[in-house]
């Protein structure tokens, strides 16, 4: 039997985790950690501090190599090969150094229930033959910390609030039925394709590390601020993960 615990991490400070998070890791008898190629070694170095600072035994930390997605093709069917290709490293990794059972530990960015796929390449593993059980284990979310780093509150009085992706907000525009939209997963700035002088931008990156960024504003000043400075951190830093809030007035 493995027992696969999805571990939230929230945004990388090793404050954001949760008690049960600190003990999951410390209960753990190995330690997945991924490595994304050399212009994202920081990410991984996010991982080995908050193991350093949190593990109380020695626990091994194994770390791979990530597969890369191939988006030469359709994004759907690109997204499930490349689930398909992680699901095999766990795996491999798994056999290797538990072949007789016991708790993996695989830590999630946020929180695993938001924008992340963490569960579905666990269910892979499982309708692959793995005696597997999976347990999830909370974290805070990106955008829990974009909120209180603004200090604003994620919906207005009695409103819903549309959460989606960068895609998504390029492709389709403004959301209907809302006006407030929280957007994750931008690999540009899709909030480009929004001409409406009545929008406000809440943006941040790097949320609850020590290089975070902020800035807010009216989208129609504050946008080309937000798109020169997010170059200008992903050229000094190598990689970038941020997210904002836009809100109808």
């Amino acid at each position: 039997m493995i027992e696969l615990r999805l571990v939230g991490i929230g945004t990388g400070n090793p404050d954001h985790l949760t008690r049960a998070a600190m003990r999951a890791l410390n209960e753990a008898d190995l330690v997945l950690l991924p490595r994304k190629g050399a212009a994202k070694v920081a990410l991984l170095e996010v991982r080995r501090v908050i193991c350093a600072e949190v593990l109380t035994r020695p626990v091994p930390l194994v770390e791979f190599d990530l597969p890369v997605r191939d988006a030469s093709g359709a994004y759907l069917d690109g997204v499930q090969d490349w689930h398909e290709a992680i699901a095999r490293a766990w795996a491999r990794e798994i056999a290797a150094h538990l072949p007789g059972g016991g708790r993996v530990a695989v830590m999630v960015w946020g929180d695993p229930s938001l924008y992340d796929s963490s569960l579905r390449i666990a269910a892979r593993l499982g309708a692959g033959g793995m005696d597997l059980r999976v347990s999830v284990v909370p974290g805070i979310t990106s955008l829990s910390v974009l909120t209180a780093a603004h200090a604003i509150a994620l919906n207005t009085l009695g409103a819903p609030v549309v959460i989606t992706t960068g895609r998504q907000l390029r492709d389709r525009g403004w959301p209907e039925g809302t006006d407030s939209v929280a957007v994750m997963l931008d690999s540009g700035t899709a909030f480009e394709v929004i001409e409406d002088s009545r929008v406000h931008i809440w943006w941040g990156a790097y949320l609850g590390m020590p290089q975070q960024a902020l800035v807010a504003g009216p989208l129609a000043k504050a946008g080309a601020q937000i798109t020169a400075l997010r170059a200008q951190l992903r050229a000094r830093h190598g990689w970038i993960m941020d997210i904002y809030l836009l809100r109808r007035s």
